[in-house]
């Protein structure tokens, strides 16, 4: 986890696989129980933010927002509901 401080910078970066037709505010925002199970995948992998969304990528696999800490921001889940990459 990396806790957020006002005014640090940011530690971001890109690791595993984000979707090579991956744009940011692509997809179709979810929820219900496919979201639910992206949300608690997200989260068991990079705890401590708070997830505001799910979106449902075109080529099946989840982007899950996260907000409150300085990185990561977009959390890659695949169908199977295992993180695959953060950005």
């Amino acid at each position: 986890m990396v806790p957020f401080q006002r005014g640090a910078p940011s530690t971001a970066k890109q690791v595993g696989q984000i979707p090579a037709n991956y744009t940011q505010g692509s997809g179709t925002i979810v929820s219900g129980t496919n979201a639910n199970k992206a949300t608690e995948a997200a989260l068991a992998a990079y705890s401590g933010g708070i997830v505001d969304r799910v979106v449902k990528l075109s080529n099946g696999e989840y982007e899950v927002h996260n907000i409150g800490v300085n990185w990561p921001h977009h959390i890659f889940v695949n169908r199977d509901f295992k993180v695959v990459g953060a950005v």
